[in-house]
């Protein structure tokens, strides 16, 4: 029986250290889910690696579904338009391999009470 991979996909940037909360957002997830699957990065843009290669790497690792995760606020071109396109590139690359993609993460209530959470600690400071 394969694993079910988890490719948190974030937009990308010069800078690495844009990267940093998502690198430690997979690390708690990794540890969270430990053996049932790997959880990577993957970026749309001017960063490493791409959605493509990243799932690539889950396929080769044994994983035999992925599911993407758009680490987005909100739902604009970007996870609208390309990411579709990425992602079936994706199951045209890898037939045989279930691969699903979520809603960008912003979209959840959850994340959004979290995120009402957060500011209101902020003013209670």
């Amino acid at each position: 029986m394969g694993m079910h991979g988890i490719v948190l996909f974030g937009h990308g940037a010069r800078d690495p250290r844009w990267a940093e909360p998502f690198a430690r957002l997979a690390a708690k997830l990794q540890a969270l889910r430990g053996e049932a699957g790997p959880v990577s990065l993957a970026f749309l843009e001017l960063m490493t690696p791409d959605l493509p290669g990243a799932i690539a790497a889950q396929v080769a690792g044994g994983c035999d579904e992925v599911t993407v995760v758009p680490v987005f606020f909100g739902q604009g071109g970007h996870v609208r338009r390309d990411l579709p396109n990425v992602v079936e590139q994706c199951r045209a690359a890898n037939p045989g391999v279930v691969i699903r993609c979520a809603t960008a993460v912003g979209e959840d209530e959850g994340v959004l009470d979290a995120v009402v959470g957060y500011c209101l600690r902020q003013v209670q400071r």
